[in-house]
């Protein structure tokens, strides 16, 4: 329930609404590591056919689903390519050194969204002093992009290529619903495209837990055995995706509220002068680039004291990030504060 405190350091703070709690409390559960979850199998279920996949499996976060992912479609000494800023890469904790021995090779690309000309150069000889090229890794949204979007028409190229080239490719789709409210795509045209897909429903789809990863029947077999060694069984799950079914009935559209607010923040953000770049509004993240570190912290030090949290993400930088938990009062409210800040 949104509250005068204004919050935006990310949308994994939303908190169940009363229905989902009420959805969640009347759940039929079992021992999802026995299969015997009737609510965890409906969701699985679900997800999978919305996405065009076969199959899905139920996991604790979207860290634990991309590592599974990567694990399942490399070997060791194999390598991933991806965005150099990917939450794969930069938010997992060094993970796929950990869990699949592999390495990473880092594109840069304009807001994080990758391009067949930029994958190739990429790609390692077949030389023994070198990794295997073996996987390409996309984000949808690019978080450090700004919530930036692939469309499904960008995406058919880099899965043509892949194809070409005997690699794997896997999404990141952790703000998944959010690309599809932005673009207007499908989601069931996606499962043609990727091996793999991991998508998150406790950020803008306001669930308290979890993530759902999406593939071929007896890869999503394999994927619950690394769930396992992963410490992800969880036993009467069914509470958590009960909160994911309520989720998909209620709470999609609405996100068209978040990118509205957003673009507002966005249209607010370019009156200050201290800011020198404000990456472009797609979705729901704003990201603002300052002159200096010093102006930087000075404005989040600023909305703090007024009430307003909003997050840090590099020395010159803030990023905000609506959800369902920030109305239009408070949207109001930070706008106003905006528009008086006079650093």
């Amino acid at each position: 329930m949104p509250t005068n405190l204004i919050d935006l350091r990310s949308d994994t703070l939303t908190k169940p609404t009363a229905a989902m709690r009420q959805a969640m409390l009347e759940a039929v559960v079992g021992d999802d590591v026995y299969d015997e979850d009737p609510t965890v199998v409906a969701f699985q279920d679900r997800v999978a056919a919305m996405f065009g996949m076969e199959a899905g499996l139920f996991c604790p976060s979207g860290t634990m689903t991309n590592q599974i992912a990567i694990k399942l479609l490399t070997q060791p000494q194999d390598e991933v390519i991806c965005y150099k800023d990917a939450h794969i890469y930069k938010y997992e904790a060094g993970g796929l050194a950990f869990n699949a021995l592999i390495s990473n090779k880092l594109v840069d690309a304009p807001r994080g969204l990758l391009t067949v000309a930029q994958l190739r150069p990429a790609l390692n000889p077949d030389d023994i002093h070198y990794p295997v090229s073996r996987l390409v890794a996309l984000e949808n949204t690019v978080n450090r992009g700004g919530g930036s979007c692939y469309r499904l028409s960008d995406i058919a190229p880099i899965a043509d290529f892949c194809q070409e080239q005997g690699l794997g490719l896997h999404l990141d789709g952790a703000r998944l619903f959010n690309a599809l409210i932005a673009t207007g795509d499908k989601a069931a045209d996606y499962g043609q495209y990727f091996d793999t897909i991991s998508i998150c429903f406790s950020k803008s789809l306001g669930c308290p837990v979890g993530s759902v990863l999406l593939g071929p029947a007896a890869a999503m077999q394999r994927a619950k055995r690394l769930r396992k060694v992963l410490g992800g069984g969880m036993r009467q799950a069914g509470f958590l995706a009960a909160a994911g079914l309520y989720a998909l009935d209620h709470h999609i559209d609405r996100l068209a509220d978040d990118h509205r607010r957003a673009k507002l923040i966005g249209q607010a953000l370019e009156a200050v002068p201290a800011i020198t770049e404000l990456l472009p509004v797609e979705t729901n993240i704003v990201i603002a680039y300052f002159e200096h570190e010093a102006a930087a912290a000075n404005f989040y030090n600023y909305l703090a004291q007024a009430g307003a949290k909003v997050g840090r993400i590099g020395a010159d930088a803030v990023r905000m990030v609506t959800h369902l938990d920030f109305d239009d009062l408070q949207l109001e409210r930070l706008m106003t504060l905006i528009r008086q800040y006079k650093g």
